[in-house]
């Protein structure tokens, strides 16, 4: 933490006044920022809305269990993981590292740890675990992970090494990096076995080609794309790459993003970065910015936009 976010943590009881995205509490509650954005702002939980009363009971489900025997590795690996689903992000990097001292060869736990890493913005941190977790799962065979939120179907759709190449890509993405995330994503297409993660991984596979320079490749990744697949989830990965073939308008995406801020951040970032790869540049810049005036910043695509803005020098 910079001097500067220091200063700012210590500063927190005003009346009436909105900090963040969050409003501050009465006079003297000191508010601890759940993270610090690449711009140096500091960023709060989100009230989870309808959702609230479910994942509060999970997570209390999940710390019974963990009370009942808190050296059981599921107990602390799905309690880090409804500790996150709850936006309590640092709680479960505790956790997951709690776990790793029981358990050093378990590749889940640092697969975890350096998802929720990526969402504290702390890339290099998460790209050593997921690095790690890459070389334990080597000549093993893949596994399914289970959802914790699972999808209107109740399928899986991801496994533990496309987890963690996925994460990986993003990492380096995130840092600019473009070929080291190609690299993770074409990792990580080797082991999809279905459309939801084939769209996933190739819609970062496009972007990092792109962003790297290499336009070329980049289209010979939307040949198995088809406006027909079996999607369960991934549908905003779908009409991105649907959008990267000319099938569809980017206006179309952009209108589908009123639903909600995680739609803007999701959709919002695949089109502006389709402008900044196709030499739009402020046009892609406005809606970076527009991305961060929302308040949904775990999501990757608000990640995205923001590392956008602060490689650049700007505010949002």
């Amino acid at each position: 933490m910079t001097r500067g976010q220091r200063v700012i943590t210590g500063l927190f009881f005003s009346i009436g006044i909105l900090v963040g995205q969050q409003p501050v509490p009465s006079v003297g509650t000191l508010v601890q920022p759940e993270a610090f954005s690449l711009l140096g702002e500091p960023l709060y939980r989100k009230d989870l809305g309808a959702q609230k009363a479910k994942l509060e009971a999970e997570y209390a489900e999940a710390k019974a269990a963990y009370d009942a025997d808190p050296t059981a590795v599921e107990n602390i690996l799905w309690l880090g993981r409804r500790a996150a689903y709850i936006w309590k992000y640092r709680e479960a990097i505790e956790l997951f590292s709690q776990a790793i001292e029981l358990a050093p060869t378990d590749a889940r736990l640092y697969r975890h740890r350096g998802h929720r890493s990526i969402t504290l913005r702390q890339f290099d941190k998460a790209i050593r675990d997921l690095l790690h977790a890459s070389r334990l799962v080597e000549g093993i065979e893949d596994t399914i992970e289970p959802d914790g939120q699972p999808n209107e179907k109740n399928i899986p759709t991801s496994t533990l090494k496309t987890n963690i190449w996925y994460h990986l890509g993003l990492a380096y993405y995130l840092k600019g990096e473009f070929d080291k995330a190609a690299r993770a994503y074409r990792e990580c297409l080797r082991y999809s076995t279905n459309d939801d993660m084939l769209v996933a991984a190739s819609d970062w596979l496009y972007m990092s080609l792109r962003r790297a320079g290499r336009p070329g490749e980049a289209e010979s990744v939307l040949e198995n794309i088809r406006p027909e697949m079996n999607i369960i989830e991934n549908f905003s990965y779908h009409r991105r790459l649907l959008m990267y073939k000319g099938i569809i308008p980017p206006d179309s995406l952009l209108k589908e993003t009123g639903a909600s801020e995680l739609d803007l951040a999701t959709q919002g970032y695949g089109v502006a970065n389709w402008y900044l790869v196709n030499g739009q540049t402020e046009q892609a810049m406005r809606l970076f910015r527009k991305i961060l005036k929302g308040s949904y910043w775990p999501a990757f695509g608000y990640i995205a936009a923001e590392a956008e803005v602060a490689r650049r020098g700007e505010r949002r």
